[in-house]
């Protein structure tokens, strides 16, 4: 395989198939629909930077929720992390002008360290891509695009927005230009939130009754500052470009949820809603990476090298916990990664109906940690994979597509003891020593090899779609599978590694069937995935330092589910769609033989009526009722979760205000009724902590 990666590079390849299948704001009909559904086998849908403002909801996660198969899971402070049917953290990939986002993808604790105004569009594959992006795209893709480049010599945007429910206020800007074939782009952003609110006066932990001052969660305040540059040239067949971004975010942890200790602070953590107390967390994020293709008339090769620095602290009162003494300072836990990564594409087309893609990426993680708190060790990564793709038209409704890959990777963990002494419970001779630094990870080298491989069919029957994808994928273990040892107080458990861990394998069988007629269109996504081993943090009876053991493990896995969307364009001012997805995970081997996944997402119905006007431009109304089923599929010592549906209000509109500046406003209101629910997938339910009440979040910009 690697000798055909030489052999490709002799020849130029060919253009980058367009993977849209759902392009928003567009208005695609007919032929025009299914020539876009014809592109590729796997499920994705495509969404614009007009979508990402007119459906503001504060994270990014929450704003693209709407599609089927996305979810948002809550993780406190106003934060989400994605999960894509089900799978999210490093079960799914995120990619930023085609590099993968690395971060603590692993913590529950924070939300991507990207900023959202930046993205151009964003891109979503459902289902398994590790074919193209290695280990993590197991369950899907979100793929983010901040590239766009400037037409005219000077043009930008200024965007101010603000949220109610946590009083956010937020401010972002962009300048670019384009001089020849030489440009550059410039953009900011600057966001400060206070204390968020839910409609419960009270919340109930670990049988403590906390009461909430104005329904405020303490302590959830916190900032955000994010700023990027980008130079480039964009010839006809040449391009390079390279970017350097920056994202620094600040907010605090939930007090009351950080410990019963925190019971005895002196913080006074109701004298402010803006004030960012002890307990808290900052993450600084440093991207460089660059970007360089070159087109020919039969192919392309393309380019990607990237360093990634993701800088965290989490800091909380010093207090002595279990047999450690007081620390003389507030740093809990440091994590300082450094990333170096590299991709190399080559396509090209043969004889007008093969389409050959083959490629290489290199990726080297080297992580160091530091603080009195210990929850994953020091390690050293290095992967390492080629794959070779070919998409085959029999016919012009007729392609097939089939590739495979092989991945090597190697994880070096290093040892570490606690910094105090523990008491050795039983003592067999005089002469050993009756305490002892206590071993929480040890020296661990492991090496990992799979091989994966995918196939797919797309067929076109007049107004009708079909596809099928089936393939294997893969996910190597995570150093803090492999080696965790220590309290998580964000999702209140001690978690404890397995360095016996062996490789996640998955086997996935995707479909899709779409149908469009006059204003009319359907789509119905099924799917079923089949894990032999998958790895997930097991609960049990025991308790280690005041809180419920929880050990990774693997079991065997069923999961299968699908997503279904109608819509309907009654003319140009009237729209309504009906979406829904449902999604079944049942583990067939273990302790828990029987039962399902934790935080499996509840089946959940989306109906949408929107209205277009044009009054001085172009704008819309629009309504959304969102209803989610209850949730019994669970896994001890989980309880079920109650369903709960909610109305939203979303409104825009668009007004040239001369031929080069335009004036945008967008409106956006969540749970418009203020109603009280809980998310199955929330970390925050398991303390009674319901989701945030009445949200508007209105967003004013203008570009010229």
């Amino acid at each position: 395989m690697i000798s055909l990666l030489c052999v490709a590079a002799l020849f130029p390849m060919a253009e980058p198939a367009d993977t849209t299948v759902t392009i928003e704001n567009v208005e695609v009909r007919g032929t025009a629909r299914q020539t876009q559904q014809m592109k590729m086998s796997q499920n994705s849908v495509q969404v614009g930077r007009d979508y990402l403002e007119q459906n503001f909801s504060g994270s990014l996660m929450q704003t693209l929720q709407g599609i089927p198969g996305v979810k948002a899971m809550s993780i406190g402070s106003g934060l989400s992390k994605p999960t894509i049917r089900g799978l999210g953290f490093n079960r799914m990939a995120v990619t930023e002008d085609g590099v993968k986002h690395e971060g603590q993808q692993w913590g529950s604790d924070h939300g991507l360290e990207i900023d959202q105004f930046s993205i151009d569009r964003a891109e979503v594959v459902k289902g398994p891509a590790a074919l193209l992006y290695g280990s993590d795209a197991i369950g899907g893709v979100l793929n983010l695009f901040t590239n766009h480049i400037p037409l005219s010599p000077f043009e930008g945007s200024v965007q101010l927005y603000g949220r109610t429910n946590n009083e956010s206020l937020g401010l972002s800007a962009k300048v670019g230009g384009r001089q020849g074939k030489f440009f550059y782009r410039v953009h900011a952003t600057f966001v400060d939130y206070a204390d968020y609110s839910v409609p419960t006066d009270s919340i109930q932990y670990y049988s403590y009754w906390i009461r909430l001052k104005d329904g405020r969660l303490r302590n959830t305040a916190g900032c955000e500052r994010d700023g990027s540059v980008m130079v480039g040239y964009a010839g006809y067949n040449f391009h390079t470009d390279l970017r350097i971004s920056d994202s620094y975010s600040k907010s605090g942890f939930f007090a009351d949820a950080h410990g019963l200790e925190v019971r005895l602070s002196g913080i006074d953590y109701d004298r402010s809603r803006r004030d960012v107390d002890l307990p808290h967390q900052w993450v600084n994020h440093l991207k460089a990476l660059s970007h360089t293709s070159w087109k020919g008339e039969n192919g392309s090769v393309e380019l990607n090298l990237a360093y990634q620095n993701n800088l965290r602290e989490e800091l909380s009162e010093p207090v002595s916990h279990g047999y450690m003494p007081k620390p003389d300072n507030s740093l809990e836990r440091r994590f300082n990664k450094n990333t170096y990564s590299g991709q190399l594409a080559l396509r090209r087309s043969l004889d007008g109906r093969h389409e050959l893609q083959c490629g290489a990426s290199s990726e080297y993680q080297h992580n160091r940690r530091s603080g009195w708190g210990f929850i994953i060790p020091d390690f050293e990564t290095l992967s390492m994979g080629v794959y070779v793709m070919d998409r085959y038209t029999i016919r012009e409704h007729l392609i097939v597509n089939a590739g495979m890959r092989y991945d090597h990777a190697r994880t070096h963990i290093h040892e570490y003891h606690d910094w105090y002494a523990t008491p050795v419970q039983y003592v067999a001779a005089p002469s050993q020593p009756s305490q002892q630094y206590k071993q929480r990870s040890a020296e661990l080298t492991r090496r990992f090899n799979s091989f994966t491989w995918s196939a797919g069919i797309n067929w076109q029957m007049g107004e009708w779609v079909l596809k099928a994808n089936v393939g294997k994928s893969f996910r190597v273990p995570i150093p803090k599978e492999l080696g965790a040892d220590g309290v998580n107080y964000h999702i209140f458990r001690y978690e404890r590694g397995n360095a016996e861990l062996s490789p996640e394998e998955s086997y996935q069988l995707d479909g899709g069937i779409s149908w469009s007629h006059e204003g009319w269109s359907l789509q119905v996504e099924p799917y079923v995935n089949y894990f032999p081993n998958y790895i997930y943090l097991n609960p049990t009876s025991k308790f280690v330092e005041g809180l419920q053991l929880y050990h990774y493990m693997q079991a065997e896995v069923l999961r299968y589910g699908l997503e279904a969307e109608v819509g309907c364009e009654l003319n140009r001012h009237w729209k309504a769609s009906l979406k829904g997805e449902y999604l079944h995970a049942e583990q067939r081997s273990g302790e828990k033989k029987g039962y399902a996944l934790p935080f499996s997402t509840p089946w959940s119905v989306d109906a949408d009526v929107k209205y277009s006007f044009f009054v001085k431009g172009q704008g819309f109304v629009g309504l959304n009722c969102h209803v989610v089923g209850r949730q019994d599929d669970i896994v001890p010592p989980e309880s079920p979760t109650d369903g709960y549906f909610t109305l939203n209000l979303s409104a825009g509109q668009r007004v040239p205000l001369n031929s080069s500046t335009t004036l945008k406003v967008a409106l956006h209101v969540d749970n418009l009724l203020d109603r009280r629910y809980y998310d199955h997938t929330s970390y925050y339910r398991l303390i009674d902590v319901p989701e945030p009440g009445r949200n508007c979040s209105l967003m004013v910009g203008l570009e010229f």
